[in-house]
């Protein structure tokens, strides 16, 4: 298994696997209701047979070439992570996303995770868009777009029922020549 760092301060982002599950699992149980507010996550993940089934489905996005999933540790201890929910090579798009507990927001861990995946994304597999998709309520989502150069495509009015509730969503890009772009030092 590799790590790739994430920074000074000893955290890392590592492939998240099936064998995981109960690590995966004791992990969504520390911030269930915090990472359930805006995404389903939280509610899909609730027994280790679960956890077990969702790693294993991103495993088999991956052989497939069609999603990937990394957590973050920080101090050992798995406390987020990001995802590439779905990748069409063909079509050169993917949609990226992410998830945190409590004790792991605003260290800016999202950030610099996904920006590692974008890199892979746009210069290993040749996507040309990548797709970042937020509740319009959840301000630090929409953070993590804006300091990733993403632009705000739009918003989907009420179109998505969350606990009962339907929700708007923004829609955020960033296409593979704004990428390097912003990538390159001045």
């Amino acid at each position: 298994m590799y790590a790739i760092p994430l920074g000074e301060d000893g955290a890392e982002l590592r492939p998240l696997e099936p064998w995981q599950a109960e690590e995966f699992l004791t992990h969504m149980d520390r911030g269930r209701e915090f990472i359930g507010r805006y995404i389903p996550l939280a509610d899909a993940v609730s027994d280790l047979e679960s956890a077990r089934a969702f790693l294993q489905g991103y495993a088999d996005k991956a052989a497939a070439d069609a999603g990937r999933i990394y957590g973050i540790w920080t101090d050992g201890k798995l406390v987020g992570g990001v995802l590439f929910r779905t990748m069409d090579i063909n079509q050169g798009t993917a949609e990226a996303g992410c998830w945190l507990e409590p004790s792991a927001v605003g260290k800016g861990l999202v950030t610099r995770a996904t920006r590692v995946i974008i890199d892979w994304a746009v210069e290993e597999r040749g996507i040309h868009r990548v797709e970042w998709i937020a509740a319009a309520a959840n301000e630090g989502s929409i953070a993590v777009a804006r300091r990733l150069g993403m632009t705000k495509d739009g918003v989907l009015r009420e179109s998505y029922l969350r606990r009962g509730e339907w929700q708007n969503r923004e829609i955020w890009s960033v296409l593979a020549p704004e990428w390097r772009a912003a990538r390159k030092p001045s």
